[in-house]
């Protein structure tokens, strides 16, 4: 799936991760919906938890209110520890999906 065929994403947050370098779902399934997110933040964007829970909501098909209730604490824990470490999160370090 495109990233313009995305189900509540806006054309901002489409902006935001075309920016980062993702095209299609299958680069956010790749990285996770933690790394996803800090990849976008990596590349200069300024994107809201409400975003977080956007892309989680998206990999694991469920909106992201239900994200947001359930799933807060957790995605927040992780996020921690992703951005603690420096990783160089970013969509270059992954393969390309389309090319598997």
């Amino acid at each position: 799936m495109k990233l313009r065929d995305m189900p509540n994403f806006g054309p901002k947050s489409q902006d935001m991760l075309e920016k980062a370098g993702f095209d299609c779902v299958k680069q956010l399934q790749a990285l996770g919906s933690v790394r996803s997110f800090v990849a976008v933040k990596r590349a200069g964007c300024k994107p809201s938890l409400n975003f977080l829970w956007a892309i989680e909501g998206l990999l694991s098909n469920r909106s992201w209110r239900d994200v947001a209730r359930d799933d807060r604490l957790s995605l927040l824990m992780q996020l921690e520890v992703v951005e603690s470490r420096g990783d160089g999160t970013s969509i270059d370090n992954y393969p390309d999906p389309s090319q598997a």
